[in-house]
């Protein structure tokens, strides 16, 4: 049984934003800790919906809210374009837009620069978009990208960074992107006009090159911004080559600020993230994949859009504790049978799938810090991966040798 309630051990604050430690794996890197932001604490690690347009596809506020989620993202640069800022100034920010009551994070339409790559031209000034919805042209600089969030009033709000998916082999470029969002950082900070009621987080950049990523987090770091964020992954990079950046940031980063890997959402990578130091994720992952008709469990993925779910009675994942799985007062007990019979004919399937799937991804980070908290965390570890994989000779190498960096063999039977 882990035990649900610890000490502080060690805490900070800055003016909008209270982050305290309250356990450390005696093994990996892994702690959990408390952030608390103007809208309400928030246990860490966690994994944050993305509600790109203000709305998580599917959820109405009220059930976002029962999956426990109480940070959420937004979407800087979509916002930016619709509704647009006098439109977001005059409602008086997003979570009057939107309804809801909990924090929120908004990333600082960056990443668009590779996402929407053919629509953009980056210079020093900032990146020059030209609208999806109808070619009208925008310039995201450092301060208006500040600006928006500002109107936005998000709890937190990320830098504009340089963004170059690691993959690319331009060495030049990558370390002009890196250096590039030093100084746009710079820009950012100067910019930034709600330090009490809003919480600016620099953005680490530096493809896969360790040796950039240090430089850059040493001077990431010695900015001092509320929080911390790890940037430019999950852009098809190898997993071992994302560990290995994720291990080399966090090991330089301070201790006492939350650190945030932006992009990841797969199970297998948030409880490896987790283990190496890594406390915040944000993925679209598992909303997309609940609107293709397939569920995440503690077993796997499973396609309930499969004929042979045709018949299956069963809730979506036994034991679950989420509004569509569970009996009786405030469930719906929803089966799979009925899932698969409206997967592909009516949007009710996609719902509950993405009620299923949120929720699924915040009690992952919440029994892991439940591990945490009880020094259980190598334990829970290899239960996490037998259930995925029931045959050792499947756990991925990728992640066997990045646990092992941090004292977890997941494939010595003296662990079990």
């Amino acid at each position: 049984m882990f035990r649900r309630m610890a000490s502080t051990i060690a805490s900070a604050s800055s003016a909008a934003l209270t982050f305290d430690l309250v356990a450390r794996c005696s093994t990996t890197r892994a702690r959990a800790s408390v952030l608390t932001l103007p809208h309400g604490p928030v246990q860490l690690p966690i994994f944050m919906p993305v509600a790109t347009q203000a709305s998580l596809k599917g959820l109405t506020p009220e059930q976002l809210e029962g999956t426990g989620c109480r940070l959420c993202l937004n979407n800087t640069y979509h916002l930016g374009l619709k509704p647009g800022q006098e439109i977001l100034a005059l409602v008086g920010g997003a979570h009057k837009l939107q309804g809801w009551n909990h924090n929120l994070l908004t990333d600082s339409g960056g990443f668009q620069m590779v996402s929407l790559l053919t629509l953009a031209n980056i210079t020093e000034e900032g990146v020059r978009f030209l609208s999806p919805h109808d070619g009208t042209p925008m310039l995201l600089t450092p301060e208006h990208s500040i600006s928006l969030q500002n109107t936005i009033g998000s709890d937190i709000i990320m830098q504009l960074d340089d963004v170059l998916v690691t993959t690319s082999p331009d060495r030049k470029r990558m370390r002009e992107a890196m250096e590039r969002s030093i100084r746009w950082l710079d820009r950012c900070i100067a910019a930034h006009k709600n330090m009490d009621t809003q919480n600016l987080f620099c953005i680490i950049q530096g493809g896969l090159d360790t040796e950039m990523r240090k430089e850059c987090c040493r001077e990431m770091v010695a900015r001092n911004t509320p929080g911390i964020a790890i940037g430019g992954l999950s852009g098809g990079e190898a997993k071992d080559d994302f560990c290995r950046v994720v291990r080399t940031c966090t090991e330089l980063l301070p201790e006492l600020k939350p650190r945030y890997v932006m992009g990841i959402g797969y199970p297998e990578d948030l409880v490896v993230s987790v283990a190496l130091g890594a406390d915040m994720f944000d993925c679209v992952w598992p909303t997309r994949t609940a609107r293709f008709g397939s569920a995440i469990t503690k077993y796997g993925v499973i396609k309930i859009k499969s004929s042979e779910y045709a018949n299956d009675f069963g809730p979506i994942e036994e034991g679950c504790g989420c509004a569509c799985c569970k009996e009786g007062e405030g469930g719906l007990g929803i089966t799979r049978a009925f899932v698969h019979h409206n997967v592909a004919k009516e949007t009710v399937a996609a719902h509950l799938l993405t009620i299923h799937n949120v929720w699924y991804q915040l009690n992952l980070m919440k029994e892991a810090r439940d591990a945490i908290i009880a020094d259980e965390y190598p334990a829970f570890l290899r239960q996490f991966f037998a259930n995925i994989y029931p045959e050792k000779a499947n756990y991925p190498k990728w992640a066997i040798d990045a646990l092992r960096t941090v004292g977890v063999d997941l494939l010595s039977d003296n662990n079990i």
